[in-house]
């Protein structure tokens, strides 16, 4: 069974970083396309990040490019979202993906075969 659990969420000023972490059990990180999406109170759900297979081709929506950097470590079976310059439209509950299709599906398609129970970012001025 393959299960995703986020870490490193909490509470940071504007300006400041956190890295997020999703460890994966059940399946290597390099079987899926691997990524990020957040949901804030009262709207929709939005992709944030991904990584495909091979960790050559990475992908950021437009609202964190240059902002936030998503990596993994093969050997830990780990895949981690880098926050920076955090901004307060960051806040929002992060949940960790993870996709058998390819790097578009990840980013436009409602379901992902796995998804980890979320972890909460709160962003203040």
């Amino acid at each position: 069974q393959v299960q995703l659990v986020e870490s490193g969420g909490g509470s940071e000023q504007a300006g400041g970083s956190l890295r997020l972490a999703c460890t994966v059990s059940g399946r290597a990180v390099s079987d899926y396309v691997m990524g990020w999406f957040r949901q804030a109170p009262g709207k929709e759900r939005e992709f944030v990040a991904c990584i495909n297979r091979s960790g050559f081709r990475k992908y950021a929506g437009d609202i964190v490019q240059g902002r936030f950097i998503i990596s993994r470590d093969v050997e830990k079976n780990m895949v981690y979202l880098q926050m920076n310059s955090l901004e307060r439209q960051d806040t929002a509950v992060y949940y960790c993906a993870a996709d058998s299709g390819s790097i578009a599906t990840f980013v436009t398609g409602s379901e992902h075969d796995y998804w980890g129970q979320g972890t909460q970012v709160t962003v203040s001025s």
